[in-house]
């Protein structure tokens, strides 16, 4: 599977290029995750405009990113949400686990606004 990384200075946006997230995808996904995370990136968007569809473990592979990001006082956002996504993450309860964003512009609204409230507070 590939996909693409816009890497910028406060977060990085994944986007699959693929229309099934799977167990396969999920694996390298989440390799790519730890690997930003690590360097340095505590801010994730992943976009899934090109995903039509998903399974367990491809939406279960949101769960690292978003532990990743939480632990460095960052967030993990899914954008590009297709209904069938969305049904998905309602039926396995996750819905309200993840930040979600329309597009990736509200995307990296929410981040500078977590960005902004992170540098008040001295973090």
């Amino acid at each position: 599977m590939k996909f693409t990384v816009d890497k910028h200075e406060r977060y990085v946006v994944i986007e699959p290029l693929t229309d099934f997230l799977n167990g396969e995808a999920a694996v390298k996904l989440k390799g790519e995750f730890m690997l930003r995370n690590t360097g340095g990136q505590r801010n994730i968007v992943l976009n899934l405009c090109h995903v039509q569809d998903a399974d367990e473990d491809g939406i279960r592979m949101g769960l690292l990113a978003r532990r990743l990001c939480k632990a460095s006082g960052g967030l993990f956002i899914l954008t590009g949400l297709n209904k069938r996504l969305t049904d998905l993450l309602k039926i396995t309860n996750l819905e309200g686990y993840f930040k979600i964003a329309s597009t990736v512009t509200k995307a990296e609204d929410m981040i500078f606004g977590n960005e902004i409230r992170l540098d008040l507070r001295g973090e």
